[in-house]
């Protein structure tokens, strides 16, 4: 038998597991899963207690993508089944965000399909921006809009929002094989302009693309390097119409590991289950959250989630309390934590929970 208590010891100490032993957990077998996880959990416990953030997502601009990314629905070519428009206007952004709000999400992610935002995207946005930190001066808002230019950062820093969101996904070596209309290295950049401006850096990966586990360790040092706050771990949601339509690598104990891997690398930082979960993981959710202190209440964006009270009944059940607003994301370490709230029944929920 496998045991993980070392790995463990080390994250606690702050301390980068080997690429070795990230193999060793991703390749390890399910008669050592539960042990994984609770070494895994002893982790989270220490910097998160039981708590867990709530993300809502709002798809400010969907579909319309130039971009040829294999694992999209909105990439370029796509014959995906989905909904196609252009930008909201600030009200409706405003309006989708408090659903979220009022479910209990701390943060409000803002996302715009696209190769990247023009100067005048950005000024269309700096308005719902502003309205959603007026209505709810506790919530963060992280913008998603692609490849950043120089100076839209700031921009965006001096509108309020808090977060900057732009996903590695795979490793160097591997993506070309995912994306040729832009380079790993654009990635790199565009998140470094983020954090340069002062927004909260989030960068992660999707899972399940035909990787190998040498490529996710890639992955996890190449994010490592960027020092991100939060780590977005998707699993691959094969859509028909695109590249990667019919694969269906993942297990739910694959996830537990790819979950448990970047756990370890990424031992104090927001480590956010999304895309996909309730496909994969399908009965293990719960396992997953002694692993991740992050989730995304509702739908994604271009395919449903989970209801968002179901997600709130799967938090209580499995033993863990909503972060409530205004509390640090972060660990004690870096801020004085205060201790939870737990949210009633009475909780007003988003229109599809």
């Amino acid at each position: 038998m496998t045991t993980f208590l070392p790995l463990a010891e080390k994250a606690l100490r702050r301390e980068t597991p080997t690429r070795a032993e990230l193999l060793g957990v991703l390749s390890s077998s399910d008669d050592d899963l539960m042990d994984l996880v609770a070494a895994a959990f002893r982790v989270r416990r220490r910097y998160f207690e039981r708590r867990v953030k709530l993300n809502y997502l709002v798809n400010v601009k969907s579909g319309l993508c130039p971009e040829d990314c294999s694992y999209c629905s909105q990439r370029l070519g796509s014959d995906a089944g989905i909904v196609r428009y252009t930008w909201l206007r600030p009200d409706q952004t405003r309006e989708a965000a408090s659903h979220g709000v009022r479910a209990g999400a701390t943060r409000v992610c803002l996302v715009a399909s696209g190769r990247g935002p023009t100067d005048r995207d950005v000024e269309r946005l700096a308005p719902a921006i502003e309205g959603i930190k007026s209505e709810h001066p506790g919530v963060e808002v992280c913008a998603c809009l692609g490849l950043l230019s120089e100076g839209q950062a700031d921009r965006l820093r001096r509108a309020g929002a808090d977060a900057y969101n732009h996903n590695l996904n795979t490793s160097e070596e591997r993506y070309a094989d995912i994306c040729t209309t832009h380079a790993f290295a654009d990635r790199v950049d565009t998140v470094t302009r983020a954090k340069q401006a002062g927004l909260s850096p989030c960068s992660g990966l999707i899972a399940g693309m035909r990787e190998s586990d040498d490529d996710l360790v890639d992955a996890l040092f190449a994010l490592r390097e960027l020092e991100p706050d939060s780590v977005p771990v998707n699993f691959l949601m094969p859509f028909e119409g695109t590249p990667l339509e019919g694969t269906w690598e993942l297990t739910p104990q694959r996830c537990l590991r790819v979950l448990a891997a970047a756990r370890f690398v990424f031992p104090d930082v927001e480590v956010r289950l999304a895309g996909g979960r309730e496909i994969h993981l399908r009965s293990l959710q719960p396992l997953a959250l002694h692993i991740a202190n992050s989730v995304f209440l509702g739908d994604y964006l271009t395919s449903e989630g989970q209801a968002g009270r179901a997600d709130l009944e799967m938090i209580e059940d499995a033993g863990f309390t909503v972060q409530g607003a205004g509390e640090p994301t972060l660990p004690r370490e870096r801020h004085d934590l205060l201790r939870p709230r737990r949210r009633g029944a009475g909780t007003a929920l988003p229109p599809n929970a």
